[in-house]
This record gives structure tokens, C-alpha cells and sequence, in this order.
């Protein structure tokens, strides 16, 4: 089969400045589809963005009362179609980036969003998975990232292509979904219209978002714990 992944990431800046007051954690996640329903779910993304009149970049930044709705739709929306969510969260205090990353704070991000790929990852089926394009301090990342996931996956198609998230509604999809449980595990409430999609996410799954087992497909969540492989 063929399958397309569309990610995007949570406060990587953690990594460089842990001031607890900003947060705790570091969010990778993806929207995992099948190849062959991507035209079905743009276009039913595309009527919920026409019944609601939102024509720019939908983002969980732009969560507000007056898009309360659309945001809250567009959560009903994925749990009723063929889609899965992942993501990993990571404590950003606790990682050692010294002692197992050589110190480079990016190299542990990629290092990451590996470990969020490959484990969903499985053999005979092409994968071709969208990152977020964002300015890299070494150019090559993307391409490295590739290079160990077809490594890692000889028997598998893979291909990793960053692009803007304004041009891909399904990568804007994954930075809703993303940002939902980032709220949720930072334990804010500052805006209402945030906690109303946190709680629309939380009646769709029939519980709390929190983390989940490995066996988990639908809105896989991991939590990441230092010593701990999942």
C-alpha cells in the first residue's frame, strides 16, 4: 500500500532554552494516510473550510472564539475518516543532549522524529512523508533523515520532502492535532475556544488525551521517558 505522513513539531525550541515558564515539552506528530484517500479528505477539509469561511492557513495558533467551530469540525472530521495520528512528546529537561546527541540540539530533534517515523514504518509499502519546511543549521537534515529511515527499511519505499505547511491542508491538520495535546500536556487554559477542540479531541477518543500503548493506532501518543524504548 501506499501512504503519505504529513508532520509537524510543538516548541522545538525547548531544546535550546529550558526555562520551565515556557513550557516542558518538546511535540513531534503526523497524520498518517492512505495514498489513495488524499483527495477524498482535501476536498471534505475544503467544504468545512468553505461552510466556515476560513480561507488562509489554519494553524492551532489561530485557534480563537470566532473559529471555535471550524476547529472543533475539523476534529470530528479526522476521527470519522481513514486517518491516524502519532505523536511523541518529549521532556525537554530531561534529555541529555551532551552525553548521546554530541551536543547538537538539532541533531537530537531529527533523532526524534526518526524514532516518531520508524515505528509505524513496515515492510513492502511505499511511504512518502511531508515535513514542515524550516531553516536547518546544517542544509542536509532532511535528506539525512531520509537516508536512515530507507536504511533502517530496505524493504520499504520512503521519501521525506519538507514544504511550506500553508500549502498542505493535511500538514496544517497535523499542527491542529499537534498542538491540541501540547496544550493539553502543558496544562494551560488560557483561551477557551483551545480547551473547547482539547475536549471535542477528548470526546471523539471516549477519554482524556493521554499517553497510549504502542498497539494504539488511531491517536497514538507517546511519551517519552529517558532509559524507556518504544
Amino acid at each position: 500500500m501506499d501512504f503519505e505522513v504529513y508532520c509537524d513539531e510543538s516548541r522545538q525550541e525547548l531544546f535550546r532554552d529550558r526555562d520551565p515558564a515556557q513550557g516542558r515539552y518538546v511535540l513531534i506528530g503526523g497524520v498518517w494516510i492512505d495514498a489513495g484517500c488524499r483527495s477524498e479528505h482535501k476536498a471534505k477539509i475544503r467544504q468545512l473550510r468553505e461552510a466556515h469561511r476560513v480561507v488562509r492557513e489554519f494553524k492551532w495558533k489561530n485557534v480563537s472564539p470566532s473559529r471555535q467551530e471550524f476547529y472543533c469540525a475539523l476534529a470530528r472530521l479526522f476521527f470519522e475518516e481513514d486517518m491516524r495520528f502519532r505523536c511523541i512528546v518529549l521532556p525537554a529537561e530531561q534529555l541529555d543532549c551532551e552525553t548521546f546527541h554530541e551536543g547538537d540540539e538539532e541533531l537530537m530533534f531529527y533523532k526524534f522524529y526518526y524514532q516518531l517515523l520508524d515505528h509505524w514504518i513496515a515492510d513492502s509499502h511505499s511511504y512518502r512523508i511531508f515535513v514542515d519546511l524550516k531553516t536547518n543549521r546544517v542544509h542536509n537534515r532532511v535528506d539525512t533523515l531520509q537516508t536512515v529511515l530507507r536504511n533502517a527499511n530496505p524493504k520499504s519505499s520512503i521519501t521525506v520532502q519538507a514544504l511550506p505547511s500553508r500549502e498542505l491542508d493535511l500538514l496544517q491538520l497535523a499542527d491542529v492535532l499537534l498542538g491540541a495535546v501540547a496544550y493539553h500536556f502543558h496544562k494551560l487554559d488560557t483561551s477557551t475556544a483551545k480547551l473547547a477542540v482539547v475536549r471535542e479531541i477528548e470526546k471523539c477518543l471516549g477519554h482524556p488525551i493521554t499517553p497510549t500503548s504502542r498497539n494504539v493506532k488511531k491517536f497514538n501518543v507517546f511519551l517519552f521517558r529517558p532509559g524507556e524504548r518504544r
